[in-house]
């Protein structure tokens, strides 16, 4: 039932789903439905309508407005898995790293990403200091974040694995225009420039999902992002 859901409701945001990938979201469902039980990952409603519109469409919905040409991105925050493992299933083409400080979630998104048989693989890191490792500092083409943290707190966990010429992608709620002017120092101290702002809707469903594309116009300089906690606690304002 979830995947013919999934696939009706994609297909009428012009995101075309194979049976195959609505196979993989139906058996992620089922995966994270049984952690869940356990481990309280996410809120995983039980009727399969709200669970496909809440997880899986919304995690989708930016592909409606195209995605840029990637080799490598970065889920910054991931959880449970989102957006990271639905974009990973519909971009095959684009090797995903999902990042949680959290290391039971980061157990769980390697098992499903082994089940799932996907183009990506989980780590165990603050952001704060993955970023600051060589193996991640500005090498990736797209960095993304799901409802994580304030723009101006975003833009310094984010823009740092972006390389100059990539972009970082927020997905955020209806407050996203006063975010985006809190974080107008931010960007511009860490080397982002707003490319384009887009909706993010779900078939029937009122809610004012919005999400930026940033572009990483300048290095990041090497002072950022900050020690662990230090952004959410002094945001760049």
């Amino acid at each position: 039932m979830l995947s013919g859901l999934l696939r009706i409701a994609s297909a009428s945001m012009g995101i075309p789903m194979t049976e195959d990938q609505a196979a993989q979201f139906a058996a992620y469902h089922a995966m994270l439905t049984a952690a869940n039980a356990s481990m309280n990952l996410t809120r995983v409603p039980e009727d399969p309508r709200e669970a496909a519109d809440r997880n899986y469409l919304d995690s989708i919905a930016p592909l409606a407005q195209g995605f840029p040409a990637a080799k490598r991105a970065i889920d910054v925050g991931s959880g449970a898995g989102f957006p990271g493992i639905p974009l990973s299933i519909m971009l095959p083409g684009v090797h995903f790293t999902l990042m949680d400080a959290l290391q039971k979630r980061v157990a769980f998104l390697q098992s499903a990403i082994d089940a799932l048989h996907l183009n990506a693989e989980a780590v165990h890191f603050r952001s704060e200091d993955a970023a600051r490792t060589p193996e991640l500092r500005e090498r990736f083409d797209v960095a993304v974040a799901r409802a994580v943290a304030p723009m101006n707190v975003l833009c310094e966990l984010l823009l740092p694995f972006v390389r100059v010429g990539g972009r970082m992608l927020a997905m955020k709620g209806p407050n996203l225009d006063d975010e985006l002017r809190d974080a107008e120092r931010a960007l511009a101290i860490l080397g982002g420039a707003v490319e384009r702002v887009i909706d993010l809707p779900i078939p029937g469903r009122d809610w004012n999902h919005r999400g930026v594309w940033i572009v990483k116009v300048s290095p990041t300089p090497d002072k950022y992002p900050r020690r662990a906690g230090m952004p959410e606690k002094r945001p760049l304002i």
